[in-house]
């Protein structure tokens, strides 16, 4: 019998109400086994993410709640939006037909996708891995810091701004768009930096090699520095400590049905651009 793994975001009552219902859908035609956070509000026994062992885990959410258990289980993780911002779930109830998608994971009738995650490291600290995004910046609102890049240990620039964005290509449709960075197709491996906010200067970001390191640090004053680990984890620096960034050898695995990257993108508004008249015509032939 599949063994799936049951999440939700336990602050939420919509994700609450839809893991209910996933249960009672899955009842006796999987063997279940419930989260710590989501056991307790449900009345049932649970026990942590990270000593979880299914085929899969269901995570109801929203992409917070997505990335919270990416970064907390190795096991393939299946999204179904429950939230209000859902890029990295595979269901979205309102477009999709959850009992479909459900008998689909019990006929195994899914594939894992792969996608890079960044790891990093301040000193001897190893921090944990980030699917989305790092980013350093200053301690109190409004206040720019001096920042210098390097990269393989070799400096690359200074400038002034807010912060600094270190993106995977999972991350680069989240905080990373907001200030004016690309979309970048998740199948590739590459390492986005992005300035918040620069001072004097148009955005513009460095896409670097996977197989190199980024390095950060802010210089010139020894004012509080945070870096903030997707949205997650937020870790105070101290004064000209180094944050060192690079492709983890840890990759997080999602539940896919479809290749649907570019779909999401319209959905979302990502890429305002017309859709095509037929979205399953192939491209013309040159000439």
């Amino acid at each position: 019998m599949t063994r799936l793994g049951l999440h939700a975001n336990p602050l939420s009552t919509r994700a609450l109400d839809l893991a209910r219902n996933v249960a009672e859908k899955l009842k006796g035609r999987a063997e279940l086994v419930y989260s710590r956070e989501l056991g307790q509000r449900l009345g049932v026994s649970g026990i942590p993410l990270q000593g979880l062992e299914a085929d899969l885990v269901i995570s109801l959410g929203g992409d917070g709640s997505i990335l919270r258990t990416v970064r907390r289980t190795p096991c393939p993780v299946l999204g179904i939006k429950a939230g209000t911002v859902g890029f990295l779930a595979e269901v979205d109830p309102e477009r999709d037909s959850l009992d479909a998608a459900l008998e689909r994971v019990l006929r195994g009738d899914y594939y894992t996708e792969e996608r890079m995650r960044i790891g990093t490291q301040v000193g001897e600290r190893v921090l944990p891995d980030a699917l989305n995004e790092v980013v350093v910046h200053a301690a109190q609102v409004a206040r720019m810091r001096h920042f210098e890049l390097s990269v393989d240990g070799k400096p690359v620039g200074r400038l002034r701004a807010d912060g600094m964005i270190v993106a995977s290509p999972t991350g680069s449709t989240s905080y990373a768009m907001s200030c004016g960075g690309p979309a970048v197709d998740p199948a590739l491996d590459a390492i986005l930096v992005t300035a918040l906010a620069p001072f004097a200067s148009a955005p513009r970001t460095l896409v670097v090699s996977p197989y190199r390191e980024v390095s950060l640090r802010c210089i010139g004053d020894d004012r509080p520095t945070v870096l903030v680990i997707d949205g997650q984890e937020e870790v105070p620096l101290g004064a000209g400590e180094t944050v060192r960034c690079y492709r983890s050898g840890r990759r997080a695995r999602l539940v896919r049905f479809s290749p649907r990257f570019f779909q999401r993108l319209q959905y979302e508004s990502i890429v305002p651009w017309d859709p095509p008249e037929n979205p399953h015509a192939s491209l013309p032939s040159s000439s």
